[in-house]
């Protein structure tokens, strides 16, 4: 019954108001404009030459070609995998890097062109525990920077101990082999490495049947620890705390990893990218967003039946940072202390009609944000005045 009434909740969210000519909000010394079309956009990328490289929904991968131009520009499919989602992209090294469900990709890209798909590795080999709950996640985010790639995969269940050992994880990927570099953590889609420190960062999103609330989701420097990164999911959340549901509770809490940002409960980190410290292209931002972190929150299905007041929204937030320090520490009591909202109005109140859904950021050569929005298939560009 339970997953009946989620499918209803996304049915909802999806179809509810999806508007083709509507823009995000965005601060006022800035502006937005489409920037090219894209069915089920995920994760983007942008090469060094301005070719935007999205992943979807689906098990198709497009490229759209001087994203930055002023006007809206064609996409156009590079690369199909029967294997969805290709969700995950990323680029570096003159490579791209395709996340599906069961395996990470590379693809040469040069000059506008792209040679054929072959296989990194594999993830998601195993089958779910016996007894899952079903809450199955399908997603393979990947990040890279230089020779250095990593993934990230989703947990088979809404709370339950893998018997797969590459779910629930985030990971280097090296010859053929995934390793793991955080294990016991839940859904980790946002996956960015923070090019000015080389650190490698994920957005997680938490279980589900926790105190209203809770638990916060957050963004963390999985590559700050010793060994492999342990977040304790579904036994530990937030600052430490123990699992108060029967069967997840009693286990210690010591030694699991403390985030270093967090977000409201259910808000669902989709996209993560940091903006370059030092950018000097035609598009760049104010100095105030040197170094800083835009986040994309994709908005919750939990809404009144689920304890909150309403739907929480879509929108995209700047998280400002020193390096890889927040500039304003962790609230436990507030999880809206550390960032401010950037990118607004994708939904009109608590209600669950919504104008639209982040869903991948990536910056330009020149400066500019891009924003991908996964239930309108837009690319929006964001731009100073």
């Amino acid at each position: 019954m339970r997953y009946a009434v989620l499918l209803l909740i996304f049915a909802a969210l999806l179809s509810g108001s999806g508007n083709a000519a509507w823009l995000p909000s965005v601060p006022s010394n800035f502006r937005v404009e489409p920037a090219a079309d894209v069915p089920g956009a995920r994760a983007i990328a942008i090469t060094p030459d301005g070719t935007l490289i999205a992943g979807t929904r689906s098990g198709d991968v497009y490229a759209v070609s001087d994203v930055e131009n002023t006007k809206p520009a064609s996409a156009r499919v590079v690369a199909h995998f029967d294997d969805p989602p290709a969700s995950g992209v990323a680029y570096a090294n003159s490579t791209v890097y395709i996340g599906t469900q069961n395996a990470v990709w590379a693809l040469s890209y040069a000059h506008g062109k792209f040679g054929k798909p072959h296989k990194l590795t594999s993830v998601r080999q195993g089958s779910p525990p016996s007894g899952s709950d079903g809450d199955v996640h399908t997603t393979t985010s990947v990040a890279a920077s230089g020779k250095h790639v990593y993934a990230s995969v989703g947990s088979s269940c809404n709370a339950c101990v893998e018997t797969d050992p590459s779910r629930a994880t985030i990971g280097s990927v090296e010859n053929g082999r995934y390793t793991v570099m955080a294990k016991r953590v839940r859904n980790a889609i946002a996956l960015t490495v923070n090019d000015a420190t080389g650190s490698l960062w994920a957005g997680v999103s938490g279980e589900d049947d926790l105190p209203a609330g809770h638990p916060y989701e957050f963004f963390d420097d999985v590559s700050a620890y010793r060994g492999v990164a342990d977040y304790g999911w579904p036994f530990c959340y937030e600052n430490r705390r123990s699992n108060p549901v029967p069967a997840w509770a009693g286990k210690s809490c010591a030694g699991t990893a403390v985030p270093r940002v967090v977000f409201p409960a259910y808000e669902t980190p989709t996209a993560a990218v940091f903006y370059p410290q030092h950018a000097r292209g035609k598009y760049a931002f104010p100095a105030t967003y040197a170094g800083g972190a835009f986040v994309a929150l994709h908005g919750s299905w939990h809404g009144p039946a689920q304890g909150l007041s309403g739907y929480l929204p879509p929108r995209v937030v700047f998280v400002p940072m020193h390096g890889d320090s927040p500039v304003h520490a962790v609230n436990w009591s507030d999880p809206s202390a550390q960032w401010v909202e950037f990118a607004s109005g994708y939904q009109q109140g608590g209600s669950a009609h919504r104008n639209g859904r982040p869903a991948g950021l990536a910056v330009g050569p020149q400066g500019d944000l891009f924003i991908a929005d996964d239930m309108n298939a837009k690319i929006y560009r964001v731009r100073p005045h």
